[in-house]
């Protein structure tokens, strides 16, 4: 008897994914979690960003509206490459805002009303803790070889570093 269609789907949905690599089980699962959660934490900052983009207002308005939309673009553009890594190593990436939401350590801001100087101050405060994370997922990479990793996440580190810095030199001259 023929299978149905339907059957035929969800056995598809089952298949795994596999991508040849070098890499040991324990490091391709290893790195893949630890580049998901940055992955998550990316998409957390960059909704934050623009939420702050959209709801920034006061006298610095244009400068801060252009500064958080810059610094939003540069995030998104980040994220193919976060994800395609993963899928380059062997794992599988984030589905869903669902998925996202189980894996961010970059908490959601859903107040109705933020000061722009709180704005710049907290999104300066998770740029360094995205840092940190992005640190401590290079040496996962050096200690398992991941050299190719190593070297996407370096790029990242410093355009957190830029990101944390423009925001935190923004806060200062605006006291």
């Amino acid at each position: 008897m023929a299978r149905s269609k339907t059957a035929a789907a969800a056995d598809r949905r089952k298949a795994p994914l596999t991508t040849p690599s070098d890499l040991g089980s324990n490091a391709r699962r290893d790195i893949a979690g630890a580049l998901n959660a940055i992955l998550a934490d990316t998409f957390a900052l960059y909704l934050k960003t623009k939420n702050f983009h959209w709801h920034v207002s006061g006298p610095h308005f244009r400068d801060y509206h252009l500064m958080l939309d810059e610094q939003a673009a540069e995030l998104i553009g980040a994220t193919d490459d976060m994800a395609e890594r993963v899928r380059k190593i062997g794992g599988t990436t984030i589905r869903s805002i669902g998925h996202i939401a189980r894996l961010q350590r970059i908490p959601d801001n859903d107040a109705d009303y933020v000061t722009p100087e709180d704005m710049l101050a907290e999104l300066a405060e998770d740029n360094r803790a995205t840092i940190t994370s992005l640190r401590e997922a290079h040496s996962l990479c050096d200690d398992e070889g991941d050299v190719a990793t190593a070297s996407l996440i370096e790029n990242w580190i410093d355009q957190a570093e830029r990101r944390a810095w423009f925001l935190f030199e923004t806060t200062r001259q605006a006291r």
